[in-house]
């Protein structure tokens, strides 16, 4: 067999294999894997073992195996290119609140805006399409965080850092772990001048088929316009608004 011909059958079994990971019931066994896609199980093992060195699979230890954050991400960004669907809903809930909306997924140990709605008032955030966002200093971020296995969560701020952006971002690890406590408390995130000066947001978890979170919508205004009592009576259609993404990009 050629070169070319034997990349193309490592390929073909690393894409089967690829996507018996993301078959329902996960996680799955080395040998249902082998089973399932026709790979010999010293192959599957070895091409697991690469997909789990590049984040597109995870294993428990103990023989079992799912899909990976880069898949997982990889899967939502594909599924926000649904515009017909997710950009009428955050065009919706931007209509309906008159703040900046915005939708950020998850990339490693930040995040990246994929898509913003801009407000009707006369101000703009640093935030844009193709951003990466910190974690720790805002909405979206946290709102991440707090659904995450708290071992994952310890592990994406140790990774990243919690440097300090403004006067109010919290630095100390002990007093995030006490804010995203609240976070899952009340269903939201809250970034009151923690990441820009004047800038206030709110945000809402997205979570994938597994119940992982992926991404967050957010609302965002300045201080010297919307008071945070303000904002988060916003928060209801903040919610559903994310339950709407949620359920679209599943479809993806």
């Amino acid at each position: 067999m050629d070169r070319s011909s034997a990349a193309g059958s490592a390929l073909e079994k690393t894409l089967r294999i690829t996507e018996a990971l993301a078959e329902p019931g996960g996680p799955h066994r080395l040998a249902e894997l082998a089973a399932a896609t026709g790979v010999p199980k010293s192959s599957t093992y070895r091409i697991l073992s690469s997909l789990i060195q590049q984040g597109y699979a995870v294993t428990d230890g103990e023989g079992s195996y799912g899909i990976g954050l880069r898949l997982r991400t990889l899967a939502a960004e594909i599924g926000a290119e649904r515009p017909a669907g997710i950009v009428e809903l955050l065009q919706f809930l931007q209509r309906g609140t008159g703040q900046a909306v915005q939708l950020a997924l998850r990339s490693g140990d930040a995040l990246t805006c994929v898509r913003k709605i801009e407000s009707n008032q006369p101000f703009r955030t640093a935030s844009r399409v193709g951003v990466r966002i910190p974690m720790h200093s805002t909405a979206v971020g946290k709102a991440v965080l707090a659904h995450l296995a708290p071992a994952e969560a310890d592990a994406v701020v140790r990774a990243a850092g919690m440097p300090a952006l403004t006067p109010r971002t919290l630095t100390d690890r002990e007093a995030l772990a006490g804010e995203l406590g609240a976070v899952r408390a009340r269903g939201y995130a809250v970034d009151d001048e923690e990441n820009e000066p004047s800038v206030r947001c709110v945000a809402a978890a997205v979570f994938d088929r597994a119940g992982v979170p992926v991404g967050a919508v957010s609302l965002t205004t300045v201080t010297f316009l919307t008071t945070r009592a303000e904002l988060e009576r916003f928060t209801p259609a903040l919610l559903e608004a994310a339950r709407g993404v949620q359920r679209l990009l599943r479809l993806g």
